[in-house]
C-alpha cells in the first residue's frame, strides 16, 4: 500500500504539469502563414514601408508606414477617418519586417496574460489573434483626424504593436516603429532601395549645383527639426498626440 500510494503522488504533478503545457501550447498554437509574395503585395505580419514623394525626397528616413494581416493584407493610416485596406497609399512596399507572433499576448481572459502589463493592456485593449488586434485598431482609427505631426500612419502601427503587446511592450510609439522598420527592416529588391534614395540624391546635387553648400545645411536643419519634434512629442509631450 505504501507504495501505491508513492506511486499516485508522482503521478499526479506530472498530470498537473501536463495539462498545464497543454494549455499553454493551445494558446500558442497560430495558423501556418503564406510566404512573403512582394509580387502579389503580400507580407503576412510585417511592417512595410514605402517613400513618400516630395517628403522623402528630403529626409528619406521618413516614409509610409503600414501592417500586414496574416493573410498578407496591408493597412496603413492614410488620410482623417480612412485605413487603406489592401492598397499601400504611396506605391509598392519598399521595405517590411516580419513580426513573430510568438511575441505577442493574446489572452482569452484577465488571468491569461503571458505579458506583465495585464491590468494595463485589458484597460488599453486586448486582442485574441493578430487579425482581431489589427482590426480592432482599425476600427479606432477611422474616427481620427490625421495629422502629419501628431497623428499619422506610424501612430497606427504603434497602436497596433501596444493592443499585441508586441515583445511584451506597451510603450511603442512612432520613434519607435521607425527605428524597428528603419533598422531591422529587409529590402524587397534594388530597385526598392534607388526609388527610395535616388531623388534624395538628384535633390541634394541640384540644390548644390543651384544653391550652394548652404541647401546641404538647410536640409540637415530640416531633418533635425522633424527628429527633435517626433523625439520632442513622443517622449516629452505624450499630451499633444493622439492615441
Amino acid at each position: 500500500m505504501p507504495s501505491r500510494r508513492h506511486s499516485m503522488m508522482e503521478l499526479t504533478p506530472i498530470h498537473s504539469i501536463g495539462s498545464k503545457s497543454s494549455v499553454r501550447r493551445t494558446q500558442h498554437e497560430f495558423w501556418p502563414l503564406g510566404e512573403i509574395d512582394p509580387k502579389n503585395s503580400k507580407f503576412p505580419c510585417c511592417i512595410v514601408w514605402t517613400p513618400l514623394p516630395v517628403v522623402s525626397w528630403l529626409a528619406p528616413f521618413i516614409g509610409q508606414v503600414g501592417i500586414c494581416m496574416e493573410d498578407g493584407t496591408t493597412l496603413d493610416f492614410s488620410g482623417s477617418n480612412f485605413v487603406n485596406v489592401n492598397d499601400f497609399a504611396f506605391g509598392s512596399v519598399a521595405r517590411y519586417l516580419q513580426l513573430d507572433r510568438e511575441q505577442c499576448c493574446f489572452p482569452p481572459n484577465l488571468a491569461g496574460h503571458t505579458c506583465m502589463h495585464g491590468y494595463k493592456h485589458a484597460e488599453n485593449g486586448t486582442a485574441i489573434t493578430w487579425d482581431d488586434a489589427l482590426q480592432s485598431s482599425m476600427r479606432h482609427f477611422e474616427h481620427k483626424s490625421y495629422n502629419l505631426f501628431t497623428c499619422n500612419c506610424y501612430s497606427f502601427v504603434a497602436y497596433c504593436l501596444n493592443r499585441l503587446c508586441y515583445r511584451g511592450s506597451m510603450q511603442w510609439n512612432m520613434i519607435k516603429v521607425a527605428a524597428l522598420i528603419l533598422f531591422k527592416g529587409h529590402w524587397v529588391d534594388v530597385l526598392s532601395v534607388l526609388r527610395s534614395f535616388l531623388p534624395f540624391v538628384a535633390v541634394m546635387c541640384l540644390g548644390v549645383v543651384v544653391v550652394g553648400w548652404p541647401f546641404l545645411v538647410a536640409m540637415f536643419s530640416f531633418s533635425l527639426l522633424l527628429i527633435g519634434w517626433y523625439i520632442l512629442a513622443n517622449y516629452c509631450l505624450n499630451n499633444v498626440l493622439e492615441s
